[in-house]
Parts: C-alpha cells; structure tokens; sequence
C-alpha cells in the first residue's frame, strides 16, 4: 500500500486510538519510522486528538478577555457634582484594571504554552514506545535465531558459491526429528527485481530428485537473513536457484547459486 494509501485509508487514525491489533500496531510503527510522511501523518493525529480532548476544558478566550476589560470600564453618570480632592485614586483604579487585564493574558499565553508543550511530549512519548516496540520484536526475532544456531540437535549443513555465483554461501539448520528447516541466506546477493531464490532439497539417488521447500520471499526486508522453510522429511543435498517471482516447478540449474551435502 502507498503511503498516501495509508493516509486515506483512516487506519492511521485507528492506530492512534489504540484499535488495531499488536501485529498491525508494529505494522504502522515500522513503516512510521521509515516513511517521515506516515510519521508526520501520525504526530498530527496525536496532536488533533489532544486539542480536542482539551477544547472540553476552560480557558481565557478573546471574548472572555473583552467581556473583562468592559466591565473593568469606569462608567461616568454625574449625580453629585463634586471635585475631587485628588485624582490618584482614580488614576490607582485604572492601574489595576490594566494589571489584572495583563495578568489575564499572561495566564492565557502560559496555559497555551502548556498545552503545546504537553502535547509535543505526548508526540515524542508515542514516538519512542513505537520505536521500543520495534526494538523488542527484533530482540525476539534475533533470540529465536540464536536458538536455531545453538540447538545441538540441528544438523548444519554449509552450502557452498556455484559457478554462476562463486563467492555466495548459506547455511540450511534441519532437525530430523521435528523435520523443521531454516536457512541462513546471508551470504547470498539481494535478488535481481522480479525473481527469487528457491530452496530444494536433493535426493542424489539413483537419480537427482530436487523437491522444492520454499521460497525466500521479502529477502531484503529481512534484516538477519534466516527464513522458516517448508519440515524436510529427508535430504541427501540442499540447493539454492534463483527464480522467477512465485517460484518455478523444477529448478533452473543454470541459475544454482548454492548447493552441500548433508
């Protein structure tokens, strides 16, 4: 989905409600913090949020100012004529009229500066718990990843560079009881666009029988290279082609990047 996609779709706005569920949350999180668009998006629906949460609350408004300031008004009607001694008790009256309307404004430019500042910490808050959350699925991810490698009970197989690619290498992790199958893809090159690479597992014989295990899909989005599999319920070989995208029936020898023995 396109980022303007995104934007118009209002899942954005569900996300900052708190309605979509923990995979889609780390879906929105992830793709905030590579697309500033969607980040910015996001900021301005926390903010839209916050100014509407306190529009319910009271504050100072222009009218409530000018509704002071006339009643601070000295209104003049002549009943007795009588010269005052002095005038600084008026000149006093008018004094604190002006203080009280100043000290008016002032309150009503802090508490606006308070509100922007809590609502710029709220953005910053969110920011960083979609950020932790992204750390913390990685941790995971990387935890899972050290189980594999450690789990004596996985057998290793290294799959060395093909003459269409010498320097290339990987690695398959197979447990034969559980039949479970990773690949460490790391030593391969990003995919060209359009293809794929394609993971078989051989049986050599008494003739070559290639079995196809699956393929390592959004190769460049994953960061540490290792990929879930298809269980392998026996393999004398494993090899890896690179393939058109959706993969292909048999496997294009030409293109046979890695291959090991078990």
């Amino acid at each position: 989905m396109e980022d303007k996609q995104y934007i118009e779709s209002g899942i954005l706005e569900l996300y900052v409600y708190g309605l979509l569920t923990e995979k889609e949350n780390l879906e929105i999180a992830e793709l905030a913090r590579e697309n500033p668009e969607i980040e910015s998006e996001i900021i301005s629906i926390e903010k839209a949020v916050s100014a509407l949460s306190s529009s319910f609350s009271p504050f100072h408004s222009a009218a409530n100012f000018e509704k002071t300031k006339a009643r601070l008004e000295l209104k003049h009607t002549k009943v007795v004529d009588i010269k005052p001694a002095s005038k600084r008790p008026q000149y006093l009256g008018w004094a604190a009229a002006v203080l009280l309307l100043l000290g008016f404004g002032y309150q009503t430019l802090e508490l606006a500066k308070s509100k922007q500042a809590v609502s710029e910490a709220g953005g910053e808050k969110n920011k960083i718990e979609r950020e932790y959350a992204i750390l913390d699925q990685q941790n995971k991810q990387t935890e899972k990843n050290l189980s594999i490698v450690r789990d004596i009970k996985n057998t290793s197989v290294t799959l060395g560079g093909q003459s269409v690619s010498p320097a290339s290498f990987a690695k398959v992790y197979w447990n034969r009881e559980t039949k479970t199958t990773y690949i460490d893809a790391a030593g391969l090159p990003n995919p060209p666009k359009g293809m794929v690479y394609q993971v078989w597992s051989l049986k050599l014989s008494p003739v070559l029988t290639p079995t196809s295990i699956g393929l390592l899909d959004n190769f460049e989005e994953n960061s540490q290279k290792i990929f879930a599999v298809s269980q392998t319920d026996s393999a004398e070989a494993f090899g890896i082609t690179l393939e058109p995208a959706g993969g292909s029936l048999t496997p294009t020898m030409e293109q046979l990047y890695t291959l090991g023995k078990v």
